[in-house]
């Protein structure tokens, strides 16, 4: 995985992911009926994103990308 930089706190470092919703929701929709259990599933699985381990956002970008390397050179010179 591939060190990212985040836009809202300026950490660096590899990110973490990030599910949405609750596995004991899914857990007990699957023990109610199947169907609302395979729905809800299939809605957490669509949701995975990678957030900033420090802040929790989501707006990251690639350290090595233009706009990270403008990034990190403006918080290192602050």
């Amino acid at each position: 995985m591939k060190k990212m930089i985040c836009s809202n706190c300026g950490t660096v470092g590899k990110p973490k992911k990030h599910t949405k919703g609750s596995m004991l929701t899914e857990l007990f929709l699957w023990l109610l009926m199947v169907l609302p259990g395979i729905l809800y599933s299939a809605w957490r699985m669509s949701t995975k994103t990678m957030i900033c381990k420090t802040c929790g956002s989501a707006d990251l970008l690639p350290v090595n990308s233009p706009r990270g390397q403008k990034l990190a050179s403006q918080l290192v010179t602050e």
